[in-house]
C-alpha cells in the first residue's frame, strides 16, 4: 500500500454526492433480476461490466435507468443501501449524506414508502452497528416537469422527519435550474437543505442559477465554474461546498484523463472541494478509489488529503458541535 492510501485509509470522512442507485453493482442487479422475475438486457455479470462504458451523462442515464428496474420491494432497497453502507464503513466513512431518485421508482409503480423503509433501515442499522451517521436527499428528476417535482415533494411530506434535504439530477443540459425554482422555494419553506448538480456539462450561468434562483446550500460537482474567474471568486468566498466527483467525470468523458482533473486547482483556488463516488458501481470506485487514484494522477499532498477530508465535514449538514467532534477525529488519526 503506497503512503497516500494508508493516509486514505485512516482518515475518517464524510460522502456527500452518492446517489444510493448508483451503488448497485452488477451482481446485486442479477440477483434481483432473478429473485423478482424482472427481464434485464443481459445474460450475465460480465454482458452487466461491459455494458457500463459511457462516452456522456446521457449513455449512462440509459444504462442506470434500467438497472433500477430490478429495484421492487423494501428488502431490494434495504439491500441495495446495506451493500453500500458496508463499502463505505470499510472506507473509514464516518457519515453518509445519500441522494435518492423517488420518481425512477414511483413512474414504474412503486410506493414511496416501499423505497423510503427499505433505504431508512439500512441507515439506521449503519448507525447502530457503527456509529455512522446519515442524512437523506430527495433528488428531483430534471429532465421531468416541475410539476411531477411537486408531485413528489408532496409525497414526501409525511416523511419529512427522516428527508433532510432536496437536490437535482439527471440530464444536465437543455435543463436549467431555473426550470425548478418554484419547487426549491417550497422545499426552503418546509426547511429542507437545497443542493443541485450544475457546472458538471452544464454552463457556468447554471451554477449562477442554482446560487441566486434555487438558494442552494451546496454546489454538487461544479467543475465547469471555474472557467468564470468571478464565480470561483464568489464561491470560494462564501466557502460553498462543492461535491466533486473525480472517477465519475473520467467515466462521463467530462475529462479525457485522470490528470487532466481540477481538484488540485479547486483547492488552491481557495474552493471547499470534496472528494466522492457519485455512481460507484458505474463508474469505477468507492470513495477511497476516488481519493487515490485522483491524488497520484494530479500529484495531491498529505495536507491536501487531509484539507478533503475536513472539507467533507465542513461541507455537511451536520450540527456544528457534531462537525466540530468528527474533525477532532480526524486530528486524532493524523497523530496516531
Amino acid at each position: 500500500m503506497t503512503d497516500i492510501a494508508a493516509l486514505v485509509a485512516r482518515l475518517p470522512k464524510a460522502e456527500l454526492h452518492l446517489h444510493i442507485e448508483g451503488s448497485l453493482e452488477p451482481e446485486l442487479m442479477f440477483e434481483l433480476a432473478r429473485r423478482n422475475g424482472v427481464a434485464i438486457p443481459y445474460a450475465s455479470v460480465e454482458e452487466i461490466r461491459a455494458a457500463y462504458d459511457f462516452s456522456n451523462l446521457q449513455d449512462f442515464l440509459d444504462i442506470y435507468y434500467v438497472g433500477m428496474n430490478v429495484l421492487q420491494t423494501e428488502q431490494d432497497f434495504y439491500d441495495l443501501t446495506r451493500a453500500y453502507l458496508e463499502r463505505a464503513h470499510a472506507d473509514t466513512v464516518r457519515h453518509v449524506e445519500i441522494f435518492f431518485d423517488p420518481q425512477g421508482h414511483t413512474d414504474r409503480g412503486i410506493a414511496f414508502e416501499t423505497v423510503m423503509a427499505g433505504i431508512t433501515r439500512a441507515l439506521d442499522h449503519a448507525k447502530a452497528e457503527w456509529g455512522m451517521t446519515h442524512k437523506l436527499i430527495l433528488c428531483f428528476l430534471r429532465h421531468l416537469s416541475e410539476e411531477a417535482a411537486f408531485e413528489t415533494l408532496e409525497q414526501a411530506v409525511p416523511h419529512l422527519g427522516r428527508i433532510d434535504g432536496v437536490g437535482l439530477d439527471s440530464s444536465e443540459m437543455g435543463h436549467p435550474p431555473s426550470k425548478f425554482a418554484r419547487v426549491f422555494a417550497k422545499a426552503g419553506e418546509l426547511g429542507l437543505k437545497r443542493v443541485a448538480h450544475a457546472g458538471e456539462e452544464g454552463p457556468p450561468e447554471y451554477v449562477y442559477e442554482a446560487l441566486d434562483i434555487l438558494k442552494i446550500d451546496r454546489l454538487d460537482h461544479g467543475n465547469r465554474a471555474l472557467e468564470d474567474a468571478s464565480l470561483v471568486k464568489r464561491l470560494a468566498d462564501a466557502q460553498m461546498t462543492l461535491t466533486v466527483c473525480p472517477l465519475s467525470n473520467l467515466r462521463l468523458c467530462g475529462i479525457e484523463k485522470l490528470e487532466d482533473h481540477p481538484l488540485k486547482r479547486m483547492l488552491s483556488q481557495g474552493l471547499r472541494a470534496t472528494c466522492n463516488s457519485d455512481d460507484p458501481a458505474y463508474f469505477g470506485g468507492y470513495v477511497n478509489d476516488n481519493y487515490v487514484r485522483t491524488a497520484e494522477a494530479i500529484g495531491l499532498d498529505a495536507g491536501e488529503i487531509i484539507e478533503l477530508a475536513r472539507n467533507s465535514f465542513r461541507g455537511s449538514f451536520l450540527e456544528p458541535a457534531e462537525i466540530d467532534r468528527r474533525l477532532a477525529e480526524i486530528d486524532a488519526a493524523i497523530a496516531g
